[in-house]
């Protein structure tokens, strides 16, 4: 059967499972919009091509599944940019399509011509220009494989005009065999078995826990191994939700804003196993001072990642998942009661606290959400002081529960990506928790949760500052509050003009109503919460200090 190339384009789709599309026509993809008309495909038209790669995001978040986005040539191809990169810093599948000018015009500067595989080509994991018909669907199988195995990430497939066009037989491919891509998914059992011996000889062990652990589904494994050795478990931003944080051995986040419990028990620990975790600076502060007294092992699916920051002791590289499997079934009971005696002092002594006095405080509002939401909704953040409070006063259980931009820090990020969790999780309640900065750089996307009626929550911290930088010029540069304040529209207004609910809350008695009321409306809300100005997050280590040593809290 002959088809054309945005047929191919469709049909290979289908073959890859995918059920959403998030995307905005143009001129170099008609074609495929066209073929997009007369298929069981749904198509989520956004506002803006970066509403479509965040929301592709967190489709694929929320659900494990790759995400797909598609945008025309040019500055289409080019507002994708921003969302493909916080796609791979985060590690997240995502496959985006991408409209080009035909093969004839290429390299002449056309309009609306431009080398986004050149563009790209740092921040995917791999990408394709495709100049023949006959290569399409082969690409398509190709890309969804490297785009879900081993260290997953985002991958885009340009796609000529012509060769939209362009008719061919159709086949798609079984499988597909790529040389010199072979993700390593077991382990060195001798290494295991090194880490085994290391993990019984300790005293103060603590597992160091990143966004690998919820990729390769591997909560349980991480669960039988934190309870079996009684080791405390701190996660990274991305790791949050790989444990869950009403458990005894949870302490929490690490690092600059993390507790000080996961802080100071990464400082003092003989042994620091990491599990799918990279040694950000934002996690180890101050190099030479982090974890100075510990043995690490690092297991990781990606060998470019141990050794790159910290030095290991001992390195495993493979599938997270496979790896605890062997490693579990090598360990016994393992206690170490004075080490659980002083973990407990350091958490009743230093838990997350903020000063109650009356006035209307973001952690409150956090606490508040995880009581009517009982702990179990989809919280979705912006980026700024609005994603730490999400981060440090819900308490996550599960899996793929939080979701938000860690490595890039994609300000704007929160509604596309909550409107992608939704439509990826039908049944869950989803809760963007922004901030009235963040909100404003995505915040047309309102108009595309209310045209599909997907039924998402902002919760908008609104101080009136750009808060994160206003806290850094407060602690840092004696309060000179250089172009922070930051005078937003009427949200409650916006909300409305959109076709959305809005409400305003300025009092702490009117918030659980308030986060009831919008869950109940079954369509998309806005609530703008008027919190104290001057609010900071805290705990905080200083940029480039020890984790140790932390201002406030």
């Amino acid at each position: 059967m002959n088809l054309s190339g945005a047929q191919i384009i469709v049909k290979s789709l289908q073959e890859e499972g995918v059920e959403a599309i998030f995307g905005y026509p143009g001129g170099q993809v008609l074609e495929i919009y066209d073929a997009l008309y007369h298929s069981s495909l749904k198509h989520y038209l956004v506002r803006h091509e970066q509403g479509a790669a965040h929301a592709a995001d967190g489709y694929a978040r929320a659900t494990g599944k790759p995400g797909v986005c598609l945008a025309t040539s040019g500055p289409g191809a080019t507002n994708l940019v921003t969302g493909i990169a916080t796609a791979y810093m985060d590690s997240v599948p995502m496959v985006a399509l991408t409209g080009q000018v035909p093969c004839n015009l290429l390299g002449k500067d056309s309009f609306q011509e431009a080398d986004i595989t050149g563009i790209t080509l740092p921040i995917t994991k791999h990408n394709y220009l495709v100049k023949d018909v006959k290569d399409l669907a082969k690409t398509i199988k190709e890309a969804f494989h490297i785009a879900t195995t081993g260290r997953p990430g985002p991958v885009l497939i340009d796609v000529p005009k012509d060769v939209s066009v362009k008719k061919t037989k159709f086949k798609y491919p079984d499988t597909t065999c790529l040389k010199g891509y072979k993700p390593t998914l077991e382990g060195n059992k001798g290494q295991i078995g090194v880490a085994a011996k290391m993990i019984a000889e300790s005293k103060r062990p603590v597992l160091y826990v990143g966004g690998g652990v919820v990729i390769s589904g591997a909560s349980g494994e991480l669960f039988k191994l934190a309870e079996l050795t009684l080791s405390p478990v701190t996660t990274t931003l991305m790791g949050i939700g790989a444990f869950p944080e009403t458990h005894p051995l949870s302490l929490g986040m690490l690092g600059m804003h993390g507790t000080k419990a996961a802080n100071y028990a990464v400082s003092e620990c003989d042994l620091l196993i990491a599990v799918g975790a990279r040694f950000d600076d934002r996690v180890t502060g101050k190099l030479d001072e982090f974890a100075p007294s510990a043995r690490i092992v690092h297991i990781d699916v990606d060998p470019a990642e141990i050794g790159k920051n910290v030095r290991v002791d001992v390195p495993i590289v493979g599938d997270v998942k496979n790896i605890l499997v062997e490693l579990n079934s090598k360990l016994e009971q393992h206690l170490s009661t004075n080490w659980q005696d002083k973990i407990s002092e350091w958490k009743a002594k230093h838990p997350l606290k903020y000063e109650k006095n009356g006035k209307l405080k973001p952690q409150f509002i956090v606490e508040q959400i995880y009581d009517v939401t009982k702990g179990k909704a989809t919280i979705v953040t912006e980026v700024g002081q609005n994603q730490m409070w999400a981060a440090q006063y819900y308490k996550y259980t599960k899996p793929r529960s939080f979701i938000s931009s860690g490595g890039l820090g994609t300000m704007g990020y929160g509604l596309p990506a909550a409107i992608g969790a939704k439509v990826g999780c039908p049944d869950s309640i989803v809760i963007d928790i922004a901030g009235d900065g963040s909100i404003q750089m995505n915040i047309q996307e309102l108009a595309t949760a209310v045209h599909y009626n997907i039924p998402v929550i902002v919760a908008i911290l609104n101080n009136n500052f750009l808060g994160m930088v206003r806290q850094w010029q407060e602690i840092f540069y004696d309060r000179r509050y250089s172009y922070t304040d930051i005078t937003g529209p009427d949200f409650v207004k916006l909300a409305e003009a959109y076709g959305a609910m809005g409400i305003r809350v300025n009092d702490p008695k009117e918030v659980k109503p308030a986060i009831k009321k919008a869950i109940e409306a079954k369509r998309p809300v806005i609530i703008d919460f008027v919190v104290e100005r001057e609010e900071n997050v805290f705990p905080m280590v200083p940029p480039g200090g020890a984790i140790h040593k932390m201002l406030g809290g």
